[in-house]
Parts: structure tokens; C-alpha cells; sequence
């Protein structure tokens, strides 16, 4: 039993501990959707390997993909226009753009919805392992290079180390996972005032996450659309419950 639950928790663990530092900055921002339209365009490259390469090059393209997303919102990020406009439309041409890839693919629909939420309850420890090592290397960047920049050099800096976070993140656990590990611990860290907020990012995210994986393996249902449910409403609720009501 131990052996089943040991990969997906350690997965999840460590996702939500660098996916909930870049959500305290997406919030910072304003510019919630950011982490979706990466994502989105990380699973288009994702899916172009899949349809047309039989998954050769799998990470470059996930990889180039994320890059030229960062990169187009790192850029519009220092330009007087509707950002959040912009993002939606780059998530859009994301969609679009996997459900006309895929559409050559007999497995077309399973491969769609692999990339909005894999069952993580079966990955592998090696890819595990390797994207933790990803990780770390992101977060000693964020740590010792990143709060020495300024301007757009440092917002550059940020979106790129996001897209590389995201790449990985988007094979292991899907976009909509991505989503809700960035944008729900940081959200409901930062409406309580009683404890630090990365700190309880971290452990509220650990939170439903792993609620999720145990309650997916009984019910036997899908777990990374369950660690999405279950994100998503208790962060919901949560929300509700700290926020003040306006006059």
C-alpha cells in the first residue's frame, strides 16, 4: 500500500512547492492566466510531438513551446495593452491548436485528456526524480540570481524560469493540475493574515493534494482530475470563508 502512495505524494509535494512561489508572483502581477496559457502551449508542443513524431522530441518541443509563450508574455508585460486579453488569447490559440493536431491521431481524444490531467498515481519515480532535479536547479536560480536583476530582465527571467518549470510539470501532471497547484494554495495563503503565507501555501496545497491521491485510489477515480475538483473546491470554499464581505 505504502509503495502505491510513496511516488504520487512525493510528486506532488514537491510540485506544490515550487508551483506555489511562481503562483504568489502570478498573483502579484494580476495576470491570473498566465500560468494557463504556458501551460497550454507547453501541452501544443506536447501534443505536436505526439501527432507527429510519435512522441520523439517530446520534451524540446514542450520545451520550445512554453519558451516562445513566456516569451511573448514577458514582452506584451512591458507594453500598454490589455495583458490579461492577451494571455487569453494566446490560450486559446493553444486549444486550438492541440485539438487540430490531435485530430490526426486516432487516440486523439485520450491524449487530450492526458495533457489536461494525468494519472499520476502511476508515474514513474525516474521522471520523478528528474524533474525534481529541475526543479532545484529553478529554485537556486530564483534564490541567488533572480533578486538581482531589475526591470525587464528580471520579468524575463521570471516567465522563462516558469516556462521551464511548466514543461515538466505539464508531462508529469497536466495543465489543469498546473493550474490549480499555482494559482489555489497561493490564493488562499494570501487571504489569512495569521501565518506566513508561503508556508501555508505549502501546506495547505499538500493538503488537498494528497487528500486527492487517497481519495482517487478508493473511489477509483482519476487523480489528477480529482486533485483539480478537490483543489479547486476547497479553495473555493476557503476563499469564501476568509474573505470580507463588502458594504
Amino acid at each position: 500500500m505504502i509503495d502505491i502512495f510513496l511516488v504520487p505524494v512525493v510528486l506532488v509535494i514537491v510540485l506544490v512547492m515550487i508551483h506555489a512561489w511562481f503562483g504568489r508572483g502570478i498573483l502579484e502581477r494580476n495576470i491570473i492566466f498566465t500560468d494557463l496559457a504556458i501551460a497550454q502551449f507547453a501541452a501544443l508542443g506536447a501534443s505536436i510531438s505526439l501527432g507527429f513524431f510519435h512522441e520523439e522530441y517530446l520534451y524540446l518541443f514542450t520545451l520550445a513551446f512554453a519558451l516562445i509563450s513566456a516569451l511573448f508574455i514577458a514582452v506584451a508585460s512591458q507594453r500598454a495593452l490589455h495583458l490579461e486579453a492577451f494571455i487569453g488569447l494566446l490560450y486559446v490559440l493553444g486549444a486550438s491548436g492541440i485539438m487540430m493536431v490531435l485530430s490526426h491521431s486516432a487516440e486523439g481524444m485520450e491524449h487530450f485528456k492526458s495533457l489536461l490531467a494525468s494519472d499520476i498515481l502511476f508515474t514513474p519515480m525516474e521522471d520523478v526524480i528528474q524533474s525534481t532535479l529541475i526543479y532545484i536547479a529553478i529554485a537556486l536560480l530564483l534564490w541567488q540570481l533572480y533578486p538581482r536583476l531589475k526591470g525587464f530582465g528580471k520579468e524575463l527571467l521570471f516567465f522563462i524560469l516558469l516556462a521551464l518549470t511548466v514543461t515538466s510539470s505539464v508531462q508529469l501532471a497536466g495543465v489543469l493540475v498546473v493550474f490549480v497547484l499555482l494559482i489555489a494554495p497561493a490564493l488562499v495563503a494570501s487571504m489569512q493574515h495569521r501565518f506566513s503565507r508561503l508556508p501555508f501555501a505549502f501546506g495547505f496545497g499538500w493538503f488537498f493534494s494528497i487528500s486527492a491521491i487517497i481519495l482517487s485510489f478508493y473511489f477509483d477515480l482519476p487523480t489528477g482530475y480529482s486533485i483539480v475538483f478537490l483543489g479547486a473546491l476547497v479553495s473555493l470554499v476557503s476563499v469564501l470563508f476568509l474573505s470580507n464581505q463588502e458594504n
